[in-house]
């Protein structure tokens, strides 16, 4: 069995302008330590992750800790989006058709075609090895949706406040037997904390 911890960034600066090099807010960057927290007593074989930095950064330290590598694979990567891409109206769109995309944006279905193929990869080249990727809100939407098509809109806007958020995966070759969700941190997709929420993460 091979198992997959995907690792979802944890809080973002949302006013920079350049997604590729959108660094973690100082909470964000705190917030990171329950990856290591989680992982720490588990035997992790390998790293993965999206180029992207706040991706990146969010599992550096566990990367460290375990004296390993993180290998990048830009199909990893988050949704391309146009001008005003990112709103309810059109993630609604976008799920209600994964052929549907604005102006220089991606379709959910482009993005999970490369997801996929990422993932079948390193599950080709990681067989009965746990391993960690580090993801995106809507990266690892498109993967859980083609393993499970009753995933969507509501299950993307479930996680979207998410950050960071760790969900498992096993997988015997590239068939999926099991999951679950591990921990997550509660902040508002926009960038401020929810006033309701503890910053102690939750688990279940």
């Amino acid at each position: 069995m091979t198992r997959v911890y995907f690792v979802r960034h944890a809080q973002p600066e949302h006013d920079w302008e350049e997604d590729r090099t959108r660094p973690l807010t100082e909470e964000g960057k705190k917030d990171s330590a329950i990856v290591l927290e989680f992982l720490k007593d588990k035997k992790i074989d390998a790293f993965y992750c999206s180029p992207y930095k706040r991706s990146m950064d969010t599992i550096a330290e566990a990367a460290d800790f375990f004296t390993k590598e993180i290998i990048t694979d830009e199909r990893l990567r988050e949704r391309e989006k146009g001008p005003d891409g990112n709103n309810h109206g059109m993630f609604q769109k976008r799920w209600a058709d994964h052929d549907y995309h604005e102006e220089g944006g991606e379709s959910i279905a482009m993005v999970q075609k490369r997801n996929i193929e990422a993932l079948n990869e390193i599950l080709s080249d990681n067989t009965d090895k746990d391993i960690v990727i580090g993801t995106h809100g809507t990266a690892i939407s498109t993967i859980l949706n083609f393993y499970d098509s009753n995933f969507g809109c509501e299950d993307f806007l479930r996680i979207i406040d998410w950050m960071p958020y760790i969900i498992e995966l096993d997988f015997e070759g590239d068939k999926l037997i099991a999951k679950q969700e591990h921990c997550y941190i509660e902040k508002e997709f926009k960038g401020k904390q929810r006033a309701d929420i503890k910053r102690e993460y939750s688990t279940w």
